[in-house]
């Protein structure tokens, strides 16, 4: 991997030789801004019900939180009639779901994808291993608080939480992004220094640029 990263020289087509430096050319290093509200108030009022009926959803499951997802594509929860939709990609998603425990290997990654999706974005965290650690709590190397590191907009409380309850938390989530009140992403623009200081206090091997998407 390291060998990846290290500045290379390389021949295009046309025989020109070309230095790569990886983590400069293959990333955005602009740090987050903060996106202030471009409209009149009746407009951003509208564009904030459109945002809460089209919840696209990045699943991050690390453990049996994941299993408590899968039920509602079902047609016995069937969330896709609430205007909540799974995606594959953090691109096509403004909902960062991570369901139970994070390690601090998993950590990393975890922030690239949440960098990597477009603003405005929201993050629920689910179960109780993303509050306090849950029954791993004691353990050197999982992820206490999960508000450390990444912005939370709504916890759903659990171990696990039933489908109902994550179904609950959509719409929680839904009456936060109707007031305005969805505010992580610029939260996380704005604290960004504190932030990437907790990040890079658990992540000892930390090999790419400060912010990328």
């Amino acid at each position: 991997m390291k060998d990846e990263l290290e500045k290379r020289i390389v021949r295009a087509p046309d025989g020109q030789e070309i230095e790569i430096e990886p983590l400069r050319d293959y990333f955005c290093e602009a740090p987050p801004t903060v996106q202030t509200p471009a409209y009149t108030r009746i407009i951003e009022k509208f564009f904030n019900w459109a945002r809460s009926e089209s919840l696209w959803i990045l699943g991050f499951g690390t453990g049996c939180g994941a299993i408590e997802m899968r039920p509602l594509m079902t047609p016995r929860f069937d969330a896709y009639r609430f205007g909540v939709q799974w995606r594959p990609t953090p691109r096509q998603s403004n909902l960062f779901i991570i369901s139970g425990y994070l390690s601090t290997k998993t950590l990393k990654r975890a922030i690239r994808s949440y960098e990597q999706m477009q603003s405005p974005k929201y993050v629920m965290g689910l179960g109780s291993c993303t509050i306090n650690g849950g029954m791993y709590w004691d353990s050197y190397n999982t992820i206490k608080r999960l508000d450390d590191y990444l912005p939370v907009d709504l916890y759903v409380t659990g171990c696990m939480p039933r489908p109902e309850a994550l179904l609950q938390g959509f719409e929680d989530l839904k009456k936060i992004i109707k007031a305005g009140e969805g505010e992580g992403a610029n939260r996380y623009a704005e604290n960004f220094a504190w932030y990437k200081a907790n990040q890079k206090r658990v992540i000892h091997d930390w090999d790419m640029p400060d912010y990328n998407w």
